[in-house]
C-alpha cells in the first residue's frame, strides 16, 4: 500500500479516536452529540464487593463445577433484574474451595445487595389454572402475561436431580439440542401426577419467582425423566440447563468478606492516576526529544496517536459490548506500563537506523533496513509479553485480569503504532 494512503488512514483513525475520546462537555456535545463513556470499575467509582464461599458438602464431586457455574449464573441474573450496571460476577477454584466474587459498582445499600447475592436459588414448577377468576381476567386485560397466573405445585428444585443438554434425532425423536431433566424418586411421582392433569397445557418453570421456560406437556410422563424440546441452539439449551441446575444442585452461599468503597475514594484514585500518567508521558516525551531529536519528536507524535487509539478501544471495544474494558486501578497501571513498552519499539528502530547511517546508507535505505532488522527483536519481546499476559489472565481473577487485558491491548496497539504509524511518518518526512 502506498505511504500516502497509509498516512490518510492514520489521520482518519486518529480523528475518529479523538471524537470517541472527547469528554462529556457542552462544547464537545454541540459539535459531536455522540458520547462514549468510559466504564469504570469498583475501585474507581465506588461500590460494594462480596466474596462468597460455595458449600459443596452435599453435592456430588462430579457435579460441583456445574453447581458453581449455576450459582454464578443465578447471581448474575438477579443482579441484572435488580438493575445494577457493569456488575462483575466471577468464579474461582483453589483446590476444593469454590468461591464467587461479586462486584457491584455504584451500589451504596449493602443490606439489600447482600440479600440479593446471598440467597440460594429457588426453583419450582407451576401450572396454569383451568379457569380464570374475574380478577385474573381483569389482570390479563391490563397487560399482565398469563404465565404469571400459574399456581405453585409441590414440585420444586429439591425434587430435581440434574438437568443436562442432550441431542435428539434417534428413532424419530426431534433432532437438535434439548434439555433432559432427571427427577428423584419422590419427584418422579409428583411429576407424573402433574403431567397427567396438564396434557396439552404448559407447565411453567420458575426460578427465583421469574419464569424461565413454559414447555407444553405432550403426555403423562412416568419414570422421572423428561425432555424439554423447542427451537434451542446449543447455547440456549446450555443456559436453560444451567438455570435448572441452579435450583436442582442447591448450593448454599456463605459470605466470606465484603467491603465498600466510597465514590470519593474512587475520584481521588482517578485524579492520582491521571497525574501519574501525565508525569510519565512528560518524562518519556522529554527523553525521546533530547536523545533522538527530530526522530524523538516523531516518536512522541506516534505515542500521542497510540494513547488516543488505546483510550478509544477502552471506551468502545470495537463497538462489541463484550469487548468493552472495565477500567480499574490495575488497568490504569497496565496502560501506563504499556506506554513505556510502546517507546521501547521506537528506540530499537532508531538505534538500528543510526547503525545503518554510520555504515554509509542513505536515510531512505537506513529507514527500511532499520525497521526490518529491528522487527525480529520487537516481535520477540512483544510476543513474550503477550504470553505472560495470557498466563496472568487465565490464572488470575478480577484485578489481575483487568491489568492483563489493558496491558495486552496496549502491547498490540504499540506494535501497530511503531511499525505502521512511526514508519509512515518517517517515510513521509524523509522523502519530502
Amino acid at each position: 500500500m502506498k505511504p500516502r494512503f497509509v498516512l490518510w488512514f492514520i489521520i482518519f483513525i486518529t480523528l475518529i479516536s479523538i471524537i470517541i475520546d472527547l469528554p462529556k462537555l457542552p462544547i464537545a456535545n454541540k459539535f459531536f452529540p455522540f458520547h462514549f463513556p468510559l466504564r469504570l470499575g469498583l475501585d474507581l467509582q465506588g461500590g460494594i464487593e462480596y466474596v462468597l464461599q460455595a458449600k459443596m458438602d452435599k453435592i456430588d464431586p462430579k457435579d460441583r463445577d456445574d453447581a458453581l457455574e449455576s450459582a454464578r449464573n443465578v447471581i448474575e441474573r438477579r443482579i441484572n433484574l435488580f438493575g445494577v450496571s457493569e456488575a462483575i460476577v466471577q468464579t474461582s477454584k483453589t483446590g476444593e474451595n469454590r468461591r464467587i466474587l461479586v462486584q457491584l459498582p455504584g451500589i451504596k445499600e449493602s443490606s439489600q445487595a447482600a440479600e440479593l447475592v446471598g440467597k440460594t436459588a429457588q426453583l419450582d414448577f407451576r401450572e396454569l389454572p383451568a379457569t380464570l377468576s374475574a380478577q385474573e381476567i381483569e389482570a390479563t386485560k391490563s397487560g399482565l402475561p398469563s404465565i404469571f397466573l400459574a399456581k405453585p405445585t409441590d414440585l420444586t428444585g429439591a425434587d430435581v436431580k440434574k438437568a443436562q443438554v442432550v441431542f435428539g434425532g434417534n428413532k424419530g425423536a426431534r433432532s437438535g439440542p434439548q434439555v433432559a431433566i432427571e427427577f428423584t424418586a419422590e419427584g418422579a411421582k409428583k411429576f407424573a401426577d402433574i403431567t397427567k392433569r396438564n396434557v396439552g397445557r404448559p407447565l411453567v418453570i420458575f426460578l427465583d419467582n421469574q419464569p424461565i421456560e413454559a414447555p407444553t406437556v405432550s403426555q403423562e410422563i412416568i419414570g422421572g425423566n423428561a425432555v424439554i424440546t423447542g427451537n434451542f441452539t446449543t447455547e440456549t439449551a446450555r443456559n436453560l440447563a444451567i438455570q435448572l441446575n441452579a435450583g436442582a444442585l442447591r448450593v448454599p452461599l456463605v459470605p466470606l468478606s465484603n467491603f465498600s468503597i466510597p465514590p470519593s475514594l474512587g475520584k481521588e484514585s482517578i485524579s492520582k492516576s491521571l497525574t501519574a500518567g501525565v508525569i510519565g508521558l512528560f518524562i518519556v516525551f522529554t527523553y525521546m526529544a533530547i536523545f533522538y531529536g527530530k526522530l524523538g519528536l516523531i516518536a512522541n507524535l506516534a505515542l500521542v496517536i497510540y494513547s488516543l487509539l488505546v483510550l478509544a478501544i477502552f471506551k468502545t471495544g470495537f463497538f462489541i459490548p463484550q469487548l468493552k474494558v472495565t477500567l480499574t486501578l490495575a488497568g490504569i497501571a497496565g496502560f501506563i506500563l504499556s506506554i513505556g513498552m510502546a517507546v521501547d519499539a521506537n528506540i530499537l528502530i532508531f538505534e538500528r537506523m543510526k547503525e545503518e547511517l554510520r555504515w554509509g546508507k542513505n536515510k531512505v535505505l537506513a529507514l527500511d533496513l532499520g525497521f526490518k532488522r529491528a522487527w525480529s527483536s520487537i516481535w520477540a519481546s512483544n510476543v513474550s509479553s503477550l504470553i505472560t499476559v495470557a498466563i496472568l489472565y487465565s490464572m488470575g481473577q478480577s484485578v489481575v485480569r483487568g491489568f492483563a487485558v489493558t496491558l495486552a491491548i496496549g502491547i498490540l496497539v504499540s506494535m501497530f503504532t511503531a511499525i505502521v504509524v512511526t514508519r509512515t511518518l518517517l517515510k513521509f518526512i524523509i522523502r519530502n
